[in-house]
């Protein structure tokens, strides 16, 4: 038998162990393919907003941080690593977290970031947990749309306080300031102003929770709009529990209010420091001595952007110092008299959250729009947490790079980031993969498709880079006004496309759509203006028209009337489509020299923002459209499909979800019927069209999704959260499959996959020796990642028989002992498995692979490789350091493979179902690799064959010791052992011994520190580990060595086998004169 095929025999004895990328529980029956697992790359280099922190007691190490639009995060450690524990409710937008003081397990969650930005998202209300957050439950108030401030009584853990501000984008729902007094099971408004006002902040008298004073806040934001205050805004003071209230205008603004950001002193209980935006005059930061009932202006200090901002936090042992966060956080010693910054030095801009140590007021941590930074030195020096993704992402792209592609996306406020799909290390993707192309708020990245080290970058109001991945360099090539001309009207995310037909065109689009054939080193007019051209200032909000002198009239909105999304057919060239935010969707079929326009869609309604344009690119005609209307508070989504180029339109939006308006869709470049859709609450996928949609929620937070794009030569889907970074789905092909297609045992086509060895920067496993806090984001699995289906998962016939049992039980009925045979056969039943069998292309079975057995869809990956030498352990598996890797046998050599699934029941494996052919391919990314990888892979397997009988004999030496050691010891309780025997004995073990300094080496020596021979398992493990993770050719060391293993080898397993006889006979001898049983021999008996 050659080398190669004994080791291929022993492929039916050796199992891989692969861990399985399994799937969820299918919790849509209509269609198990649904749970598709996704995978997060990132990034956390820059993190992304924080809104709130909670610190549990005793310490600075555990806390809560909240994040404005990316769930609830909690750490142990100091932000060494983060548990996710809000994952999968309503809502993913946290406004305020706090911890119950009288019992630590209860935390109050409030959702909806309580900011006014433009990009904000709303919640559901009220969350509880009683154990630690592992579970949840809404308490209520689902239509308050932004929580802002939540107390706990100390005294009482059953009243609780809830400030609202209400729905930002619609007037009335669960607005006001809110009490319970029995853990949240009914609810009492206890301050009401009107509709278009809730409660921005309190603060609860620590002596008397009777008296609460409470800030007002009126706002109202559109597409078009953003009003920041009026009549309703104002301070109200409650001196019986909130029965009554007072407004407070003693030493207030007597014009109308904006935000007002409330803040008791803690070591000075009667002091309440209040940050009012106002007119010019009588804006500032005020202060009262008296609990509210009388305030003194201290200053005009003001926050650049109090929609955003304008939140006082005061020391808590220090009254007369308090912060201001901001864009950049200001800092006052002398009770708000004056303000000068706080050291922002090598840290993020804009400051959302701020949480003082009481016990050592230098220590500080920040959260903002950067994430989290922790200071000693009250801001002097900062740590920045770099191991929170929570990065918000408008729009993203793929590139075609072979091959592992790249995806870069623009992000609110850190900037444009571009970071590889995969990698080829142990380690996935990690912050230093991730770099930055353009600064500011990013938006649609575009990649030249003849040269992907050009990329095309934007930041905010229309700013565009030509960015070159070599040089770094960019060239800044946004379009100028002509002469006179006013500024144009880009939106905050202005659309981009480089043209399908011409690498060098470009479109960009304010209320025009400009074209360039030169990468954006000139452009021209395409169009007349493509939007409505209203007056925003003459719409009515809240009722009326408003004035000039309108609190922040219009401030951090974009101009009303602008391009959002740009579409050129594939199919036809000057086939273009452009929505505009105010609701029109323009079309033109000869490259811009005419255009029309829709304006009226069914069942949308007028004037409603259009997130996402595209044309089909199976059907010339066809066209995609989504559409939300959200900002006037209209949650539903809209999608749409057009058969006649955008003449008339019917809607697709099928089963969808009432509430979570859509942002973006993909068509499938093979399946026209199959759609993705990126919705505020997640992603979902179409077999049919539209008629039926199903989340997929498989490793996916509840999480907004702003942009899905597909890498079609990967078939991978790119998703883009707005606050959870970026998720891939890999290989969706098994989506191309309906669900009324698939067998009781289904395997789908694997994608072909590269073979290469993977690498390590920091040690061989994820996080090598850099310690928890490395931030590591998952590759897929390595190889041929091979996904199947099971109807309903391999049972054992006791399994088959409880399910019968528990239906009949369920319906009353008796369930008698089955016989003692069917009993019998049930105990001695093996476990009925699943393997995937890989086969050559000569058909011969190199490896079988174990696989799950559970129902539904599973993953599981073969490392192409063949089985590994080691003795086979069945012990369970112990936790290694990180150098040390699983048992791996040789690479296979590129080539076509084939799949197939087979079940073993009762010991005899049968396989089943068609096989999966799929091609290994080569990634020969050095000519360090060899040309003739056959020829290494024959080498590699003579030293495996060596490796698998060297590694076997050291463990039959062992037992041979063990054996030995046994009949020893047997031999004292054996009365008619002779020194014959014992003199025997002795000789085994000393040829015992010298074998083992041949094979194992000379402890005597070596155990002294004194040089001795190269053992043989120590030259062959040293030749099997490095060729085995090698793709080098073997040079003429490898080969010497491993001839000088094989001559050795041979004289010292030839003296094993025949000391293994020589114990064998000395056992049977003791057997003969009535020994103890020992290890290895059945004794002797027979009836007298």
């Amino acid at each position: 038998m050659s080398v190669f095929s004994r080791l291929l025999a022993i492929v039916l004895i050796t199992l891989l162990a692969v861990a399985p990328v399994q799937a969820a529980e299918n919790d849509d029956a209509g269609n198990p393919l649904a749970t598709l697992p996704l995978r997060p790359i990132g990034p956390a280099i820059t993190s992304g907003r924080i809104s709130d922190f909670a610190f549990y007691p005793g310490g600075d190490h555990e806390f809560l941080a909240g994040i404005s639009s990316g769930n609830l995060f909690r750490t142990t450690n100091g932000g060494i690593t983060w548990e996710a524990i809000f994952e999968n409710e309503g809502s993913y937008a946290i406004g305020v977290v706090e911890l119950d003081p009288n019992d630590t397990k209860t935390i109050w969650v409030g959702t909806g970031e309580n900011n006014s930005q433009r990009s904000v998202a709303a919640g559901d209300g009220v969350y509880k947990s009683t154990d630690g957050g592992k579970s949840w439950t809404n308490m209520g108030l689902k239509d308050s749309g932004h929580i802002s401030q939540i107390w706990i009584n100390p005294e009482n853990s059953d009243e609780v306080l809830v400030a609202s501000q209400g729905p930002l984008w619609s007037d009335g729902g669960d607005r006001g300031l809110y009490r319970t007094m029995d853990g949240g099971d009914t609810w009492e408004r206890i301050l009401n102003i009107d509709e278009h006002t809730g409660i921005n902040e309190f603060v609860v008298d620590p002596r008397n929770p009777d008296v609460i004073v409470a800030s007002s806040y009126q706002r109202r934001r559109h597409v078009w709009v953003l009003i920041n205050g009026g009549p309703g805004s104002g301070i109200h003071k409650s001196t019986d529990r909130g029965k009554t209230w007072t407004e407070i205008t003693a030493g207030l603004p007597s014009d109308h209010m904006g935000r007002v950001g409330l803040a008791g002193a803690p070591s000075d209980p009667d002091m309440i420091y209040a940050i009012i935006e106002a007119n010019e005059d009588e804006k500032g930061v005020y202060r009262s001595t008296d609990f509210g009932s009388n305030w003194e202006k201290r200053s005009s200090h003001m926050t650049t952007s109090p929609q955003y901002y304008n939140e006082i936090v005061v020391d808590p042992q220090n009254p007369e110092r308090l912060y201001s966060l901001d864009t950049f956080t200001m800092k006052s010693e002398d009770g708000g008299a004056t303000f000068a910054p706080l050291s922002n030095k090598w840290r993020h801009v804009d400051d959302h959250a701020l949480w003082i140590d009481p016990d050592n007021t230098e220590h500080l941590y920040i959260g903002g729009d950067g994430g989290i930074y922790e200071t000693w030195d009250r801001g002097s020096t900062w740590r920045h947490v770099r191991n929170l993704s929570i990065t918000q992402f408008y729009r993203i792209q793929p590139d075609y790079v072979e091959p592992f592609y790249n995806v870069c996306g623009g992000t609110q406020d850190n900037n444009s980031l571009c970071a590889p799909s995969r990698t080829t290390t142990v380690h996935g993707i990690t912050n230093s993969d991730w770099n930055l192309v353009l600064g500011g708020d990013g938006y649609e990245p575009q990649f030249d498709p003849t040269d992907p080290n050009i990329v095309y970058a934007q930041y905010q109001y229309g700013g565009l880079a030509r960015y070159d991945r070599r040089t770094q360099e960019r060239v800044y090539i946004a379009p100028h006004p002509e002469s006179g001309e006013n500024n144009y009207k880009w939106n905050w995310n202005t659309p981009l496309l480089v043209s399908p037909h011409d690498p060098k065109r470009l479109y960009y689009a304010a209320e025009y759509l400009f074209r360039s054939d030169d990468r954006g080193d000139s452009w021209r007019k395409v169009s007349p203006d493509l939007t409505r051209q209203i007056d925003r200032n003459k719409l009515d909000v809240m009722g009326r028209v408003w004035g000039i002198d309108t609190i922040a009239k219009n401030d951090s909105t974009s101009i009303y009337g602008s391009a959002i999304m740009i579409s050129e057919s594939e199919l036809e060239e000057g086939l273009i489509y452009v929505g505009t935010d105010d609701g029109v969707l323009n079309v033109t079929e000869d490259g811009g020299q005419t255009w029309r326009r829709t304006t009226k869609f069914p069942g949308v309604p007028d004037m409603t923002y259009i997130d996402d344009v595209q044309a089909s690119q199976h059907d010339v005609d066809v066209v995609y459209a989504v559409m939300e209307n959200h900002k006037r508070g209209d949650q539903k989504p809209y999608v749409l499909k057009s058969e006649n180029r955008g003449r008339t339109w019917k809607s697709i939006s099928g089963d969808l979800p009432e509430r979570g308006f859509a942002h973006s869709i993909a068509e499938d470049h093979v399946d026209p019927n199959l759609l993705f859709l990126g919705t505020e609450y997640g992603v979902f996928m179409t077999q049919d069209g539209g008629a039926s949609w199903s989340q997929m929620k498989n490793n996916f937070p509840t999480i907004s999704v702003r942009d899905i794009e597909i890498q079609e030569r990967e078939n991978d889907l790119v998703v883009g959260t707005f606050g959870r970074g970026i998720y891939i789905l890999d290989d969706y092909t098994p989506l191309r499959t309906a669900a009324a297609d698939l067998d009781d045992l289904h395997l789908f086509a694997p994608r072909d996959p590269w073979i290469y060895i993977e690498g390590d920067l920091w040690g061989g496993q994820e996080k090598g020796s850099i310690g928890h806090e490395f931030f590591t984001a998952p590759n897929p699995e390595f190889g041929a990642v091979l996904t199947y289906y099971l109807k309903d998962g391999l049972k054992s016939r006791k399994e088959v028989r409880r399910e019968k049992e528990i239906a009949i039980e369920k319906e009353g009925g008796d369930t008698p002992y089955p016989s003692w045979d069917e009993l019998r056969v049930e105990d001695r039943e093996p476990d009925p498995a699943l393997f995937l069998m890989i086969r050559d292309a000569e058909g011969r079975l190199i490896r079988q692979v174990a696989a799950t057995s559970d129902k539904g869809l599973h993953r599981t990956a073969w490392d192409l490789r063949l089985p590994p030498p080691d003795p086979v352990s069945i012990a369970p598996a112990e936790e290694r350091p990180y150098w040390m890797s699983d048992p791996a046998g040789p690479l296979v050599v590129p080539g076509r493979y084939t799949a197939r699934l087979a079940v073993r029941r009762d010991g005899v494996l049968t396989e089943t179902g068609a096989a999966q052919a799929f091609t290994v391919k080569a990634l020969d990314s050095s000519p360090e690799i060899a040309a003739d990888r056959k020829a290494l892979q024959d080498f590699q397997v003579k030293v495996a064959e060596l490796q698998r009988a060297v590694a076997g004999s050291g463990n039959a030496l062992a037992e041979l010791q063990n054996r030995l050691a046994h009949v020893r010891a047997a031999m004292v309780v054996t009365p008619r052992a002779t020194d014959a025997d014992r003199d025997v004995l002795r000789q085994l073990e000393e040829r015992l011994a010298d074998i083992g300094v041949a094979i194992n080496g000379d402890s005597t020596i070596g155990g002294r520190n004194e040089p001795v021979p190269m053992p043989i398992s120590s030259r062959v493990s040293s030749l099997y580990t490095t060729l085995v993770y090698s793709q080098s050719p073997a040079g003429g060391n490898f080969r010497d060595s491993y001839a000088v293993a094989a001559q050795e080898f041979t004289l010292a397993l030839q003296g094993l086998r025949k000391l293994a006889a020589d114990v064998s006979a000395l056992e049977e001898a003791l057997e003969l004169k009535g020994a103890p049983w020992t290890p290895g021999r059945i004794p002797d008996w027979s009836a007298k």
